[in-house]
């Protein structure tokens, strides 16, 4: 088999995702209960023991609440840059040194046949990072927790087969809702989330024809819904694509269930 992933949750409740190969197994970040995601894994017939690392984007309770007794049940190594550990430190309790892994950002690791590179984003953290994965041919981005779309952020996802991206408000239902002021002000400025909009709007500049699939995560259980963000997304797309450019398949996520495995070589 190639290389594969499932979403175990996504959302401001907790985020997890689990990238495989045969030979190479990640878990990237732990924002669900030890508990909570030994059951999801064991829902897609897969085991924490078999995993190779956990990766980290970055220090927020919903990317690692249960990553300290992930890593310390199955005696896993962690991996995140020299920032994000110095934030780590203060939450997630004792980490094994031999299991404490730093992967700067830009950096390249291999586990097994599954190469990973992060890069950096724009988000309201000690120094988040995407990631991308590469198979042999295939590639999966993961773009989520980002106030805005850079440039650099563009170039790095480019020409993924998959990508998992963050299409985390309704710009209307935020500024209605019930947060206060400052918080609104947080999620809509460059270091805070990115609006359905705006996914739609990076969409289209780096959908290439061989991206065939995106799917929209980290949406906000109070100003958003999946039905309103794929809409959302697909208006903008449809609005600025010419009718015979290539547009990839919108799909969902979800945070009280994992989606099913997606195999990136049945494509």
């Amino acid at each position: 088999m190639g290389m594969r992933f499932t979403v175990l949750s996504s959302g401001s409740t907790g985020n997890a995702m689990v990238v495989a190969t045969d030979e190479g197994k990640v878990l990237i970040d732990a924002g669900l209960s030890a508990k909570k995601i030994d059951q999801l894994l064991k829902e897609k017939d897969m085991s924490a023991s078999e995993l190779d690392a956990i990766l980290v984007t970055h220090e927020h309770a919903d990317h690692i609440k249960g990553l300290g007794a992930v890593a310390r049940k199955y005696d896993l190594p962690v991996y995140a840059n020299e920032k994000t550990w110095e934030e780590l430190n203060k939450h997630i309790g004792e980490i094994a040194e031999d299991k404490r892994c730093v992967m700067e950002t830009g950096e390249v690791r291999n586990f097994g046949s599954l190469q990973v590179e992060s890069y950096g984003i724009s988000h309201d953290a000690a120094e988040p990072v995407g990631y991308c994965f590469y198979h042999e041919d295939k590639k999966l981005s993961l773009a989520t927790d980002l106030g805005y779309m850079s440039s650099k952020v563009k170039e790095k996802i480019q020409d993924s087969d998959v990508l998992i991206l963050e299409s985390n408000h309704d710009i209307e239902m935020l500024r209605m809702g019930r947060y206060p002021w400052n918080i609104k002000r947080r999620i809509l400025s460059d270091l805070g989330h990115l609006s359905n909009e705006a996914a739609g709007t990076g969409l289209v500049d780096i959908m290439t024809s061989r991206t065939k699939r995106v799917y929209l995560a980290h949406l906000s259980r109070d100003h958003n819904m999946m039905d309103l963000a794929r809409l959302t997304v697909n208006n903008v797309v449809e609005e600025r694509l010419a009718p015979d450019d290539h547009r990839a398949r919108l799909m969902d996520t979800y945070y009280d269930r994992a989606t099913e495995w997606d195999h990136l070589d049945e494509d």
